[in-house]
């Protein structure tokens, strides 16, 4: 049986392009960012694991929250 290993979603791809632009805005190590991302296999691919998921969408919303001038 040959192993052709899994591939990132698209969902996975999105949210690293996310951590990379939360690096550049705030000048932190995009590879501390990337630590913290979770993934989980689902059949032949790497998806987002739900959790990371809403965690990153709150982590986004209080660094917009903390704009100022900024409505949400």
């Amino acid at each position: 049986m040959k192993d052709n290993g899994y591939k990132l979603s698209d969902n996975v791809i999105s949210n690293i392009a996310k951590l990379l632009q939360i690096a550049i805005l705030t000048g932190t190590d995009i590879v501390d960012n990337l630590r913290t991302l979770r993934c989980q296999v689902s059949e032949d691919s790497i998806e987002i694991h739900p959790d990371f998921e809403k965690s990153l969408a709150e982590n986004i919303q209080k660094m917009m929250d903390e704009i100022p001038g900024q409505e949400t």
